[in-house]
């Protein structure tokens, strides 16, 4: 591996690469281990619309779903054991990152059943068990960033489980989430657990905030709006990341690192170009920050290993120009809070979309299988 290509650049400007994407066949096959030794992945994120994908297609599960439907699995249970499986299987396969990274990398996500969302007490509970039952150190409970994940993010950071807090779409919430993560490494402090252990990193979400803005946009047809299209997404990304040195720059943030914490990483999700007419690589070069994640859908990697240019850090000299894109989106009518509470709430809509397909094709897998 040489540092001529623009993923290892990415690596070497602070951006830890993830995959947005699991199937047990990238499992079984080598696919995974492939990307890992020639695209700079050092990690996977999945969700459920990505688990229904991977089920619904090839064999890879067949022998699985025949066993789970011998022994009477219902299929809530059966979901369970299918996707902590391959969770536990791609950690095993991360393993050598994970050591090689002391902890930082090498790390797979798995998200708590989405119709727990406002939920506080559900979420803790289904966090703790999917944490115990993959039983891997290099796991990631993904928690959404609702008012009532952010109570969840608190305890099951202080019950030392490493979470992935996702789809956060405004400044002032991922504030809610930093400050949930380090309210949770204070119970953990107190309790006498090893901060060292504790990972976490805050998935900010991009293309979907230039989805809904630029429909906005274009239905104002001016010059000024048409000027702003495409805009928004990186704006807002980037003033996430300041939020982030901002927040991690508090007394309270150094004193916990002080004592052996790990800080919060912004990772940016969503990075899938959904507009044709944008550069592929768009969510990737224009956000290229120290200490960040990146986690990309496959065409996205393959398009930035092909032809990303990375040109170092594109995210701490643009807080002013940042500012601007939202303000100017203000005085067009376009309502930042309006937009940011629409998104959290299809993202939280689109998931239970996808859990319910998910359990409607082991249902009929199950079926079939007995």
């Amino acid at each position: 591996m040489t540092d001529s290509t623009p993923t290892a650049q990415l690596s070497a400007a602070g951006v830890s690469i993830w995959l947005d994407d699991l199937s047990r066949e990238r499992i079984t096959t080598g696919g995974l281990q492939k990307l890992i030794a020639e695209k700079n992945v050092v990690g996977v994120t999945t969700n459920p619309t990505i688990f229904a994908t991977a089920l619904s297609k090839g064999e890879a599960y067949d022998e699985q779903v025949k066993q789970l439907a011998a022994a009477g699995t219902n299929v809530t249970d059966a979901v369970f054991e299918i996707t902590t499986d391959d969770v536990a299987n791609a950690s095993d396969i991360f393993h050598d990152v994970f050591e090689q990274t002391n902890g930082l990398d090498g790390r797979v996500s798995i998200e708590v059943e989405p119709g727990l969302a406002h939920d506080a007490a559900g979420t803790i509970a289904e966090a703790k068990k999917l944490a115990a039952k993959v039983n891997k150190p290099n796991v990631l409970i993904k928690i959404p960033a609702t008012v009532e994940g952010l109570e969840a993010i608190t305890e099951v950071t202080a019950a030392g489980i490493s979470v992935n807090v996702t789809l956060i779409f405004s400044l002032e919430r991922y504030r809610g989430v930093i400050n949930a993560y380090l309210a949770g490494l204070e119970k953990a402090k107190a309790a006498g657990i090893d901060l060292s252990g504790i990972q976490s990193v805050a998935s900010f979400f991009v293309s979907r905030v230039d989805t809904e803005i630029d429909k906005r946009l274009t239905a104002i047809g001016t010059d000024e709006a048409l000027a702003l299209k495409s805009k928004a997404g990186v704006a807002n990304a980037r003033l996430a990341y300041q939020v982030y040195e901002e927040l991690f720059a508090t007394e309270r943030a150094k004193g916990l690192v002080a004592a052996g914490a790990n800080e919060q990483r912004p990772l940016w999700a969503s990075t899938g170009v959904k507009d044709p007419s944008l550069p592929d690589t768009l969510y990737v070069t224009e956000l290229v920050a120290p200490n960040t994640v990146n986690t990309m859908p496959e065409k996205t990697l393959d398009a930035t290993y092909d032809h990303g240019v990375i040109t170092g850090d594109s995210v701490t000299g643009n807080y002013a120009e940042a500012n601007e894109v939202l303000n100017a989106l203000d005085a067009l009518g376009i309502s930042y809070d309006e937009v940011t509470a629409l998104l959290e709430k299809e993202g939280v809509e689109k998931f239970i979309v996808s859990w319910n397909e998910l359990l409607d094709t082991v249902t009929k897998a199950l079926e079939a299988a007995k």
